[in-house]
């Protein structure tokens, strides 16, 4: 499995997957247009060539930063390219110096694993919405919001 910062080429398969899982009521569907947007954001795993993962780290704060559309294609699933993929995360906001990294998720258990802990959407800063009034479930999130503090 290689790990690798996303490519332009990398758009329309992370684009496919984000989008099969958001048909499914699993993650929240996301544009080109922030794929694009976003790219330098995103770490991708891939294998022989095919995408099997990818999300990416997005800087909110001076003290705070989202992992987002996280993705890991089916047959990948429960061999810890997730996991790496949050690692890998985690240790940049670390480079960083970031406190904490959060998560809005549907994916509970997945997060409670690699050591993040619920809050209340409330607990979050104001920045964090932004983007959520253009998001159509605003503002009746289903999303579970958790966080990780990083020992710096």
């Amino acid at each position: 499995m290689k790990f690798r910062k996303a490519k332009i080429t990398d758009v329309e398969p992370i684009h496919a997957l984000i989008t099969y899982y958001a048909d499914k009521g699993l993650m929240l569907a996301r544009p080109r247009s922030m794929l694009y947007e976003s790219l330098r954001e995103f770490t991708i795993a891939e294998e022989h060539g095919k995408l099997a993962a990818a999300g990416s780290l997005h800087i909110i704060w001076e003290d705070l930063a989202e992992i987002r559309a996280l993705t890991v294609a089916p047959e990948y699933i429960k061999k810890g390219i997730g996991r790496n993929l949050v690692q890998m995360f985690i240790e940049e906001a670390r480079e960083l110096v970031l406190p904490c990294v959060f998560a809005l998720t549907y994916q509970q258990e997945f997060f409670e694993k690699c050591g993040f802990k619920v809050v209340t959407k409330e607990s979050l800063p104001q920045k964090v919405w932004k983007e959520c009034v253009n998001c159509p479930k605003f503002p009746n999130c289903e999303e579970i919001a958790m966080t990780y503090d990083i020992k710096l």
